[in-house]
């Protein structure tokens, strides 16, 4: 996720940009994708508890040389201590003086701000960007989108993370640390074909999803699944226990890759979406349209 912050931060963002709205569900990865795309920026909220410091945007004066040129504003947490006009006059206030503003839940806040960002970024089971105009995209709707494909995305983290730990504990194979992606689901990448049997590995990691474990964040970069912990980057983006992991199946054969010339374990969770590999791209008509069957 810092990767890519960087990468579309590189690709999209412009130094006249000085409203950026972030709209995604708790724990979708919000405040790492904010670290990526703006390296150092003070974030006013923590995943690990909250800052209780006052947002500096509220004492941000324009004739205060040292003032910062970027403010970061979590409006869910704002709206709990102040009003949405006191944040709309700080917001105002930074903007008209040329300051960037980025703010996490931006979609809280828009009806009464009453002008779009110039850049939206919506983290669901993809990530979205949005160069708004006076037409649209609206927050609201962007909102929707992401978060209609965001339990994929948990699902697919979850299943992930038991993999992992199947493949350390039962076949004593440790992998570095690598999330890789496909729609509704995940890549275990090797740089050798394994000698481990897909079907049998599958059956394993369903057992345990069958168990209904509670997976709960444990601290920083740390996950409990049941009684035991394991490494987790993203120690948020899970589903409660395992049981909510709906339809886990890997792909019965293991991909190669000529360019990386690594084998690849794909596994997917949801909806089936046909009986060839290439069925879980992410371009087909039906899923840009939103008429994907779920």
């Amino acid at each position: 996720m810092y990767n890519l912050g960087s990468l579309l931060s590189n690709r999209y963002l412009r130094p006249t940009d000085l409203v950026i709205g972030i709209i995604g569900a708790e724990g979708s990865g919000k405040s790492t994708l904010i670290k990526g795309l703006f390296p150092g920026l003070e974030l006013t909220n923590d995943d690990d508890g909250v800052n209780m410091k006052s947002a500096p945007i509220y004492d941000f004066h324009p004739d205060n040389y040292f003032a910062p040129h970027t403010f970061h504003l979590d409006i869910r947490y704002e709206l709990a201590f102040h009003q949405p006009f006191e944040i709309i006059e700080a917001v105002n206030n930074a903007i008209e003086n040329g300051r960037r503003v980025i703010m996490e839940h931006f979609d809280l806040i828009f009806d009464q701000l009453g002008y779009n960002a110039q850049l939206i970024f919506a983290i669901g089971e993809e990530l979205i960007v949005a160069r708004p105009t006076v037409f649209g995209p609206f927050p609201a709707e962007i909102k929707k989108h992401a978060d209609k494909s965001a339990v994929f995305r948990r699902m697919a983290h979850s299943a992930e993370d038991i993999t992992s730990y199947v493949l350390m504990v039962d076949y004593k194979y440790t992998r570095k640390v690598l999330h890789s992606d496909v729609r509704h689901g995940f890549v275990i990448k090797f740089p050798e074909k394994p000698d481990i049997p897909i079907s049998e590995l599958e059956t394993k990691v369903n057992a345990i999803i069958e168990e209904n474990k509670a997976i709960n964040c444990a601290g920083k970069d740390k996950i409990n699944i049941g009684d035991w912990q394991m490494f987790c980057t993203g120690s948020r983006t899970h589903m409660k226990s395992s049981g909510e992991i709906k339809n886990f199946r890997l792909w019965q054969d293991y991909v190669y890759d000529p360019i990386a010339k690594e084998y690849m374990l794909v596994g997917m969770v949801g909806p089936k979406q046909g009986a060839s590999i290439t069925a879980i791209h992410y371009f087909d008509e039906d899923y840009l349209s939103g008429n994907t069957q779920e």
